[in-house]
């Protein structure tokens, strides 16, 4: 067959050409570490141990959550073990819900690929809220200007968007930069909360199965399982990474492994530095700002001025990481015929999926501009932004990827079942299908007890309104998928199989014509 092409292409280049467009995303861009700072970025770990753990134990009153991580953990490394063999046979930017289309089948791949759009929008929109009220302290305490607090907000998702334009090596490098010292700040907190622990001493009670109880449990495993999303992100990148068979499994664990060891060790620091008995309280009278009440007493105002800078860039490099992977989606989705063509391109000069990322900055934009509309100013209520934006579009995002990974293990076993290698892989399997009951049983919990995140009394609307936004994803996507087969049978067939779909686009243009 004639195409007009050098014969001296290689795949992913004959791919990237074939008419025209841009189809693929460049290879070889990332390695090891690379694609490890990209995937902990976006588990913020200042952000977490600053705004996520006060939250959980001040409002949802857990005072175990030093366990809960470890349970998380145990749970997602099970998840992992499957959903790590998988992306050795599925390379895909659509990660969770092309495993899902090659599981359990195109329609549910389509309902999936909403979800994900849905979910990792609103986790990385939700941290605008946090990162303008905190730029808008800082205004306040070292400028005496008084900053409203969606600008710095808008301000950061032009930033966010246009790096999301540029190479994902220069922005591994960013995050990677961001995320070290995130981490090293965080540790040194911990230590000087271990060195000089408050009044019950070097207390191990949170980690007592007794406290992982109270009408707020489904929302701190909600909470807690959002501080771990990230790791899951790796397949994401496999067309970027070089050996993508190896790297990506091995990343997915080390991520794993680092955010359960990191944040049960932090939120116990927490624990010792105000006391077991009093963590609950202090962290519902100081909110957002337990981490730097706490530093400022052991390490002084000059650290606690530091913390308050890398708690910004912390969140920044936590929104970069987020909108990468949904501009990857959306050019997944794009490519597969699920969204416009355009989506399926990627920039000439840069290699990244330019279309995808200005769809996620023009989200991010509508909503923060919403929240920003409706702040209810005559309150007062200065954290309105970070207990609503944050906290509401934080929650909807975890239980969306908590969901798609359950889905995702059940997923896996259908794929090795069909191809007839199940039997092999039968302790794989064992571990996808415990871990798929578990994040099944976490998002039942967290539906059951949302009313508590949104504080809304009995029979709230909000109580089913904001979970309602996942479930509403999935019917539509389903809606879609079905429709898709009815009305375009070749699109529906080829959902999750990416770049194979060129493969099958070649085969039928060489095939013989009538």
């Amino acid at each position: 067959m004639a195409t007009g092409r050098s014969t001296t292409l290689n795949p992913a280049d004959e791919i990237r050409t074939y008419k025209g467009q841009d189809r693929a995303l460049r290879a070889d861009r990332l390695g090891t570490a690379g694609l490890l700072l990209s995937v902990l970025a976006a588990s913020a770990p200042l952000m977490v141990v600053a705004g996520v753990m006060p939250t959980t134990f001040g409002v949802m009153g857990i005072v175990g959550q030093p366990l809960l991580f470890v349970i998380l953990g145990i749970v997602l490394a099970l998840f992992g073990i499957g959903y790590a063999e998988m992306s050795r046979h599925v390379h895909n930017a659509g990660a969770l819900y092309a495993y899902i289309a090659r599981g359990l089948g195109p329609t549910a791949g389509v309902g999936a690929s909403l979800v994900a759009l849905v979910a990792y929008s609103a986790m990385q929109v939700g941290v605008y809220g946090i990162l303008g009220f905190e730029i808008s302290g800082l205004f306040a305490t070292y400028l005496e200007v008084e900053l409203a607090w969606w600008i710095p907000a808008l301000l950061a998702v032009a930033a966010t968007g246009a790096l999301g334009w540029l190479k994902i090596d220069l922005n591994a490098r960013v995050l990677g930069v961001l995320l070290l010292i995130e981490c090293a700040l965080v540790v040194v907190f911990d230590i000087a909360a271990l060195a000089e622990p408050g009044k019950e001493g070097l207390s191990l009670h949170a980690f007592n199965p007794e406290t992982l109880s109270g009408a707020g449990l489904g929302t701190a495993l909600c909470f807690c399982i959002a501080a771990f999303v990230g790791f899951e992100q790796s397949p994401v990148y496999a067309e970027e990474t070089s050996k993508p068979h190896i790297v990506v499994s091995r990343v997915m664990f080390l991520a794993i492994g680092f955010v359960a060891a990191f944040f049960a060790f932090s939120a116990w620091a927490l624990t010792v530095a105000t006391g077991p008995s009093e963590v609950v309280k202090t962290s519902a009278d100081t909110g957002p700002g337990l981490l730097f009440f706490l530093t400022e007493a052991r390490l002084g105002g000059t650290f606690t001025d530091v913390l308050h800078i890398l708690f910004v860039t912390g969140m920044f490099a936590a929104m970069l990481s987020f909108h990468n992977v949904v501009a990857r989606y959306a050019f997944a989705m794009g490519r597969e015929g699920l969204l416009p063509a355009a989506f399926g391109r990627t920039n000439a000069g840069t290699g990244a999926p330019g279309t995808g990322s200005l769809l996620q900055t023009g989200v991010a934009t509508l909503v923060v501009l919403a929240f920003a509309l409706t702040d209810d100013k005559p309150t007062g209520d200065p954290t309105a932004p970070v207990l609503h934006l944050f906290t509401w579009m934080g929650s909807v995002g975890a239980l969306g990827v908590t969901l798609l990974m359950a889905a995702a293990s059940f997923a896996v076993i259908a794929f090795f079942v069909r191809r007839g290698t199940a039997g092999a892989q039968i302790w794989r399997l064992t571990a996808a299908g415990t871990a798929g009951v578990a994040l099944l049983g976490i998002a039942g919990y967290t539906v059951k007890d949302f009313g508590v995140l949104v504080g809304a009394g009995e029979g709230s609307a909000l109580s089913w309104v904001l979970p309602g936004i996942i479930g509403a994803a999935v019917l539509i996507g389903l809606g879609y998928g079905l429709l898709l087969r009815a009305r375009r049978p070749d699109t529906h067939a080829r959902i999750g199989l990416g770049n194979e779909a060129f493969r099958l686009d070649q085969a039928a243009e060489a095939a013989p014509r009538d």
